[in-house]
C-alpha cells in the first residue's frame, strides 16, 4: 500500500536550495560515488573491501536521499506568507512563553534550510494553537506531557529569506 503523498509547503529559497542538493545529488556525488565504488572494485576481492562497502553504504543513502528530494519537491507547494500580524504558515512568529521571548518559523520542517531560527510545524500542539493567531492575541494549548501552556504572541511578519 503506497503512503499518501502530501502537499510540503515550502518557500521559495527553500524549494530552490532543495532542488540545488537534488541536483548535486543526481550529478557529481552519484558519479563520485560510482568512481570510488569501481575503484574499490579493481582492488580485487569484495567480501573483505572495507572501502568497497562504505562506497556501496554510501551510495543506497544517497539513493534514498535523492527519492526523498524528488516526492518533496514534486509535492512542493509555494508558500505565501500571511500579512505582518497574523499567524499563518510561513510567519516568523515572536511569542513570549514562560516569560521568555521565542523566535519561530511556522511550517513544513523541509524550510529550516533556508532560515537561522527553529521552524515549529503547524500540526504541532503548539503550532496548532498559535495558526490564525495575531499579535497580542493569548493561546493555549496542551503540551505533551499534560500541562495547559498559554503563550503570547508578541509579533507576526511574513518569512523573508
Amino acid at each position: 500500500m503506497a503512503e499518501e503523498e502530501k502537499v510540503v509547503l515550502l518557500t521559495q529559497e527553500a524549494y530552490d536550495k532543495l532542488k540545488k542538493e537534488l541536483e548535486w545529488r543526481e550529478g557529481d556525488y552519484r558519479s563520485e560515488i560510482a568512481e570510488r565504488i569501481a575503484a574499490a572494485r579493481a582492488e580485487g576481492d569484495l567480501s573483505e573491501n572495507g572501502g568497497y562497502q562504505a562506497a556501496r553504504e554510501e551510495q543506497g543513502k544517497n539513493e534514498g536521499r535523492v527519492n526523498e528530494l524528488t516526492v518533496k519537491l514534486r509535492n512542493a507547494k509555494i508558500m505565501q506568507a500571511p500579512k505582518a500580524g497574523t499567524v499563518g504558515n510561513g510567519s516568523v512568529v515572536t511569542i513570549l512563553l514562560a516569560g521568555r521571548e521565542k523566535t519561530y518559523v511556522l511550517g513544513s520542517r523541509d524550510i529550516a534550510v533556508a532560515t537561522e531560527h527553529e521552524v515549529i510545524s503547524p500540526e504541532s500542539p503548539i503550532g496548532a494553537a498559535i495558526l490564525g493567531a495575531h499579535t497580542g492575541d493569548e493561546v493555549s494549548y496542551k503540551a505533551p506531557n499534560g500541562r495547559e501552556i498559554t503563550v503570547t504572541i508578541k509579533e507576526a511578519k511574513p518569512f523573508e529569506a
